[in-house]
């Protein structure tokens, strides 16, 4: 096993960018990136990878395109659900089926010590318990193809609210203004989707400035 290497699948995100950081402070990392898209060089989550790849200076750096037929709804009445509210767990645990297997085909590969992701679930009790059972045994099933019994499915983010991702990229020194969370893939963030509006209020919540708007002001 090469104990000083870890397996970090890395989209470009928020999450990414303060997993890797963290893998680091243990680990020389391999990142991992899943393109879902073969136009990977118009993507913006691709254009976050990279700059993070500079960033961290990994011992290797890939982009696997993959695609992945959409999750099925629950239920007829999805398109009527509370924007406000969390997205069902389940569809989530879904997709990671095929990113975790993976990390393990990589770290098999590299005879990595650790495979990290920078799944978050939050503090929510039911939630966070079927996620946390859910790590436990993949956890257990990646040490026997891997021949590994040392290897490490980390996930450290999983119970933290967004807001405290950002104070905990803070500390580790992770590179904020390297990521991308808007759902659209146009130049600058839309501010007006999702994924820029949860980016604006975990910012404000942890009260620090984000460094990709404090960039374009300058």
């Amino acid at each position: 096993m090469a104990k000083d290497l870890a397996i970090v699948l890395n989209n470009g995100s928020v999450n990414s960018a303060v997993v890797t950081a963290m893998a680091a402070q243990r680990f020389r990392p391999i990142l991992v990136m899943v393109e879902p898209s073969i136009e990977v060089s118009s993507s913006r989550p691709r254009a976050a990878f990279d700059q993070q790849v500079v960033h961290f200076k990994p011992y290797r750096s890939y982009v696997i395109p993959l695609s992945f037929p959409t999750t099925p709804a629950p239920h007829a009445n999805a398109t009527m659900a509370d924007p406000r509210q969390s997205a069902p767990l389940e569809p989530k645990l879904l997709e990671l089926l095929s990113l975790i297997s993976l990390g393990v085909r990589f770290a098999a590969h590299h005879q990595a010590a650790a495979i990290y992701l920078g799944t978050r679930v939050g503090p929510a009790t039911d939630e966070l318990a079927q996620a946390t059972e859910y790590f436990q045994i993949w956890s257990e099933l990646v040490q026997l193809p891997c021949g590994q019994a040392e290897l490490e499915l980390q996930t450290p983010l999983l119970e933290l609210d967004a807001w405290q991702v950002i104070d905990v990229g803070y500390q580790v020194g992770a590179p904020l203004e390297r990521t991308w969370s808007c759902e659209e893939d146009s130049p600058e963030p839309c501010l007006s989707c999702r994924g820029c509006r949860d980016r604006e209020a975990a910012f404000q919540q942890a009260g620090k400035p984000d460094p990709t708007r404090v960039v374009r002001k300058l």
